[in-house]
């Protein structure tokens, strides 16, 4: 064995060694971001079978819309939004919320709440999406 091959030998060695140890002591993290009033919280339900009302606390909608959803300065209230959106647009809405610029109720919104943009749920499965537009459409 050459001395270039016992360099690569040992290279790899102490790489998966590394990477065995990191295994090991990876802690298991939260797969939802914490809301700002309950920073540290766990919450004991799963996000597969969680309902609208625990999906949008552990999304953090709380943060910008208010505890009870009912608005702030930051984001316009979610209460009677059925008016304005049925289950199926406010999914796509919620997925992809940049798309939905035009409309004189979304330019009165962006002047009124300039320095907030909704953030993007695309990644998020359809189906909690689905759970959190039943909970706000009921609201």
């Amino acid at each position: 064995m050459t001395n270039a091959q016992k360099w690569v030998a040992a290279f790899l060695g102490f790489f998966l060694i590394l990477f065995l140890l990191g295994r090991i002591t990876r802690k298991e993290e939260p797969t939802m971001p914490s809301t700002m009033g309950q920073m540290g919280q766990q919450t004991t339900q799963t996000t597969s079978d969680a309902d609208g009302q625990t999906l949008t606390k552990q999304l953090g909608c709380i943060s910008c819309h208010g505890d009870n959803l009912q608005g702030t300065q930051m984001a316009p209230a979610l209460a009677n939004i059925s008016t304005n959106w049925t289950r199926d647009g406010l999914i796509n809405y919620l997925r992809n919320p940049s798309s939905y610029s035009g409309g004189a109720r979304f330019d009165e919104y962006r002047e009124k709440y300039k320095s907030t943009i909704m953030p993007s749920y695309g990644n998020r499965d359809v189906k909690e999406l689905g759970r959190i537009a039943e909970f706000l459409l009921t609201k």
